[in-house]
């Protein structure tokens, strides 16, 4: 171990890295950790007494892994956020105390805008293909399960339950001890004891955003308006309006892509205004 301090680590005696592993010089390792296969920690990374990372973890950024928790194959702590205004600024991400972290989940740090820090707190448990966004805060004993994701500055309390494959928008809170059902929507606060269940989702409007950015004109968007209107009115019966429609915007190419989109099979049906 003298080796390895003379070159910029700290690293406990009695903590174990895997041969195969890339332990950065400045990587701070408490007693017991253990560094399995493949696994790659960056410089400015402090794992504490107990901790272990069991195979092809990447932990990088300013990040803290708590006493005793436990990362699984191929999930990533402390990368840079999914937030384009982010320019390489020190953010932190933070990982509580006996927290279990399952594979494939992705834990990103902060932003300079946010709050700076993502935490995860005490004793939660993460299951697999989680994604906690930028600047979340998770309280203590929080269950997340299978496919949930967050969008970036979530704020969760302590002893929530997230059912599987829900989705929570940003800056959404969730109050102590609710519980979101598998699946739901989510886009506003849920109270503290609170459950929730259901996915709102519905036809908004067109993305108008996309369009410009990807070069529509505006004579063409606003056609396309006119013929969103003309099909997801309320006015009538959707089959009529479907073959007014086809009518009044034959000639317009983009038109013509969302009525074919509509006539081709599908499993599950169309999402409407309604």
């Amino acid at each position: 171990m003298d080796s390895m301090t003379d070159l910029g680590l700290h690293i406990s005696e009695r903590a174990s890295i895997h041969p195969t592993a890339i332990v950065s010089h400045g990587a701070e390792l408490g007693a017991g950790v253990r560094i399995g296969p493949f696994c790659t920690v960056g410089p400015d990374v402090v794992i504490e007494a107990g901790a272990k990372l069991i195979s092809h973890v990447v932990v990088e950024g300013h990040t803290r892994i708590g006493e005793k928790a436990e990362l699984y194959p191929f999930c990533t702590v402390g990368l840079a956020p999914q937030d384009l205004k982010y320019k390489n600024e020190p953010t932190r991400c933070e990982i509580g105390a006996r927290t279990v972290v399952r594979e494939h989940c992705t834990i990103h740090r902060g932003t300079a805008t946010g709050t700076g820090v993502t935490q995860v707190g005490n004793d939660c448990v993460l299951m697999a293909v989680v994604h906690v966004a930028h600047d979340c805060t998770l309280g203590d004993n929080v269950i997340v399960a299978n496919n949930a994701v967050m969008g970036g500055h979530v704020s969760i309390a302590d002893h929530a339950v997230i059912g599987g494959s829900a989705a929570i928008h940003q800056f959404v809170r969730i109050g102590r001890a609710a519980m979101i059902g598998g699946v739901s929507g989510v886009e506003a606060d849920v109270i503290p004891f609170g459950s929730v269940i259901g996915n709102r989702a519905r036809l908004a409007g067109l993305n108008i955003i996309g369009l410009k950015r990807r070069g529509f004109d505006k004579t063409q968007i606003h056609r396309l308006h006119i013929a969103f209107r003309s099909l997801f009115g309320k006015q009538g019966v959707f089959a009529q309006r479907l073959e007014i429609a086809r009518v009044r915007f034959a000639d317009d190419a983009l038109v013509a892509e969302v009525l074919a989109f509509i006539d081709a099979p599908s499993h599950r049906g169309l999402i409407r205004t309604e």
